[in-house]
This record gives structure tokens, C-alpha cells and sequence, in this order.
């Protein structure tokens, strides 16, 4: 089946944006009456339905949850800035601050490079600093102002998708929206300030210090837990964005997802799945999202199985700078994730041996049970929480137990021993072929 229209990132790039960056367009209101199917492929079923009956989030896994509100963007998006903003007040009132841009401008130095966070094809993120002297009853803290590079109407959806959902939606494993500020073309959102920045950059950015097992094990509880929270709902939230930049960590490395612009709601009543364009990054979408635009909260259980793999292996999803046939993260550690014994050849060195042999087995197993190609074989996320808490106990430090390569392997090249990939080659296990090929931007 040819792939759906779609819009792929390279995994290996910071940029958490998935719409295509071409020449610059000037943001103009939308002037449909009611919900395009393009609208819908970002906010779903979202109805403006101030008074509807709310669905109630709840789960014993994951905490309470509160009653989530049904809001449409056809009206938000159709409008001008001032009557957006009308409309988002009316809906979140005190729950969200509608900020000024000179506001936003004064707090971060009119966006100093001095006070940068991040860049990437979404815009770029500055850090700044918020209280009472800005606003009454806001918290003294630091914040991330994200300022998002709007090109064409597709940028503003992302935006609204975000102060939309993430206004709606408290967990203690989801960023905290703070506020947001739309002011003619600009548009910008202000979250709490992550002071330990995103897993991508502790895994993979040479000069962090290697995050240990035990933290590596409580962060893919916290992001399990806040993808658990979404899908959750009677009609759950699909993420749709799974990836260790979207991972965020504050002071104690509790992890938080950020960066709702492609969040859809879920199929509801007797529907199995949502038809969407394809957007996402290479490397970690589903393949049964890529071949058919067929999106379900399971194409987000592949997402977490892949980011499962980076932090037992320290390899990014997608790496163009390894050899060809380890490029592909799923494909090439599929082989070694059955048996403890090749398990070890492929598990981040930079760990050392400090890590629990049992509990990296059963992250292994778990992780190949996620990327399942059937979506059907892929287990639910309150077992995978359940999975994963019960490996928290478990003190066999492979380095203690004679199961660490380290110094002894000579020849271990890329993680992985020679002898191992000899065994590999003698015929026991056939080569996976690429999941699929990101189509061309447009």
C-alpha cells in the first residue's frame, strides 16, 4: 500500500517540528465555518462544547486526573488575535496566562542568545523569569518561552493544539503549560522551566555525564506514566510524538512530556483507529502509521519501545554517522534483545557494567514487545508501567556478576563483539528490512 501524504523528521536532528520548512508565509485567519478534515488532523474530534458532559481521565497506575473539556479550533483558528485570545480566556480563564509579547520580550531580554535553551526548525526556546511583579498570583519561577517560527496555517494548529491540550490536562509526567501569547503573528507559549533539560541530550551529547541505570529506569517510568495518563481517557489522547527530545527532566529527573502539536484525540464509539496525514519523526513512528495514516494510542506504545532501546543502548533512533547496517535502531538490535548473553554486547558502555542484568532482560523483552510490527502484540501502557517498577528492585550489577564485556573484549568495536556478529552472520537470525523511507518534503 502506498504511504499516505506525509511529513518526516530526522530522528538525529534537535528539531522537534514535522512540517515541511519552506519559503515563509504570512499566518492568515482561517475562514471555514466549522472543522476542515486538515483541522482535524491535528485536534481530532475536539468540538466547541463549552457545556458538554466532560470525560473523566481516570486510573489507579497513574494518578487522578481531571475532567477533560471538549473545545473545537474552528472558531479559535478562524479568527483574528484578538478574538483567539477572547476565546481561550472565556475557556481557561485563570488556568492559563494570556501574556503580552512586550511582556514575554522584557523577561527574556527581548530573547537574548545570552538566555537560549534550544532552537530547532519549531523556533527557538529562551529561558526568562515570571511573578507577581507580571502578574498577579503567579508563582515566582523560571520559565521556557518557546517562540514558535509560524509559517503558513499549519504552525498556528501546532500552537493551538498545545494551549488546547496541554491548558486541559495536569499530571505530575506532563510539562506544565503556564501561559501562551498571540499577538497578530506572533505566536509563543510559556512553560515551566525544565532545569535539567531533555533525555536526548543526556544520552547522546558527549560532554553529559552517562545517566545512570537506576535513573534511566525512572525516567521510562515518568514518560510511561504521562503517555498512560493520555491514553487513559474514555476517548484517549494519541501523542503521536514519542522521542527522547520530548522527554523533559526537572531537578530530580522526573520526566515530562512536552511539545502537544501533533496530539490528536483517539478513535471514539465503535472506530478502531484515525485516518491522518503522516507526521512524526523517522525513526520512531510506527510502520502501520507510516504505510497507512491509520493512527492509534498502540502507534504510541512503538514510539515508547524505541526510546526503550535508546536508553538501554545509548544509540539514537536513526544515526546517518554509523555504518549502514546500524543505522536503523529496531533493525539492528532486534537480534541481540532474546538473549541475555548477546544482550550485553549491545548495552550502553558508557554504563559501565552498572547496570542490573535481569533488568535490562526484561526492559529488552518488554522494548521488542512494544515494536512488535502487529499492533495488536504491543502490551497496554499500565503494563508496561507494571512491567517496569518491578525491575526497580533488582541489584545484579552485571559488572559484579561476570556478565560486562569491559576491558577483556578486544575486539568490541561499536558496542558490539566480533564474535557476535560472526554468530549472526552463520544464518540464525535474518536482517529486518528498513521499516519504510521518509517521503520527500513539499
Amino acid at each position: 500500500m502506498n504511504s499516505p501524504n506525509s511529513t518526516m523528521n530526522s530522528s538525529s536532528s534537535t528539531s522537534a517540528s514535522t512540517t515541511p520548512r519552506g519559503a515563509k508565509q504570512r499566518w492568515r485567519p482561517f475562514t471555514a465555518n466549522c472543522c476542515s478534515v486538515e483541522d482535524q488532523t491535528v485536534l481530532g474530534k475536539l468540538r466547541l462544547c463549552r457545556t458538554a458532559k466532560s470525560t473523566e481521565l481516570s486510573s489507579k497506575d497513574i494518578g487522578p486526573m481531571p475532567s477533560f473539556r471538549r473545545l473545537s479550533f474552528s472558531d479559535l483558528s478562524r479568527s483574528s488575535s484578538a478574538r483567539i485570545n477572547e476565546d481561550l480566556a472565556q475557556n481557561f480563564g485563570t488556568e492559563l496566562y494570556d501574556f503580552q509579547l512586550s511582556e514575554l520580550r522584557a523577561i527574556t531580554q527581548n530573547f537574548s542568545s545570552n538566555y537560549l535553551l534550544g532552537e530547532g526548525g519549531f523556533g527557538t526556546v529562551h529561558k526568562g523569569y515570571v511573578d507577581e511583579n507580571l502578574r498577579q498570583g503567579l508563582k515566582p519561577q523560571a520559565v521556557a518561552v518557546k517562540l514558535l517560527d509560524i509559517e503558513g496555517l499549519q504552525g498556528h494548529r501546532e500552537w493551538l493544539a498545545e494551549v488546547i491540550f496541554l491548558g486541559q490536562l495536569r499530571h505530575p509526567n506532563l510539562v506544565k503549560l503556564i501561559g501562551y501569547c498571540c499577538e497578530d503573528e506572533e505566536r509563543l507559549l510559556v512553560y515551566e522551566f525544565m532545569p535539567r533539560g531533555s533525555l536526548e541530550n543526556h544520552l547522546f551529547k558527549r560532554l553529559s555525564v552517562s545517566l545512570p541505570w537506576g535513573t534511566r529506569l525512572r525516567i521510562a517510568i515518568g514518560a510511561a506514566k504521562g503517555l498512560a495518563f493520555l491514553h487513559g481517557a474514555e476517548n484517549p489522547v494519541i501523542y503521536r510524538d514519542f522521542k527522547t527530545s520530548n522527554v523533559l527532566l526537572d531537578s530530580d529527573f522526573t520526566a515530562k512530556l512536552s511539545d502537544f502539536g501533533l496530539a490528536k484525540m483517539g478513535p471514539e464509539g465503535s472506530e478502531t483507529h484515525v485516518t491522518t496525514r503522516v507526521m512524526g519523526t523517522y525513526g520512531y513512528a510506527a510502520p502501520e502509521y507510516v504505510s497507512t495514516g491509520h493512527l492509534t494510542t498502540k502507534s504510541d506504545i512503538y514510539s515508547f519501545g524505541v526510546v526503550l532501546l535508546e536508553l538501554l543502548t545509548g544509540r539514537r533512533a536513526m544515526d546517518k554517522s554509523r555504518p549502514k547496517s546500524e543505522q536503523n535502531l529496531v533493525d539492528w538490535s532486534k537480534p541481540y534483545l532474546i538473549s541475555t548473553r548477546r544482550l550485553r554486547y549491545i548495552i550502553d558502555p558508557r554504563l559501565q557494567g552498572q547496570y542490573s542484568v535481569k533488568g535490562a532482560k526484561e526492559m529488552a523483552l518488554l522494548a521488542l514487545q512494544c515494536i512488535s510490527l502487529n499492533p495488536k502484540d504491543r502490551p497496554k501502557m499500565p503494563t508496561i508501567i507494571e512491567t517496569l517498577e518491578s525491575l526497580q528492585h533488582f541489584k545484579d550489577m552485571a559488572v559484579t556478576c561476570g556478565q560486562w564485556p569491559g576491558s577483556s573484549t578486544k575486539s568490541v568495536r561499536n558496542g558490539v563483539s566480533t564474535k557476535v556478529k560472526m554468530e549472526f552472520r552463520g544464518g540464525n537470525f535474518r536482517k529486518s528490512s528498513p521499516i519504510f523511507t521518509p517521503s520527500k518534503k513539499t
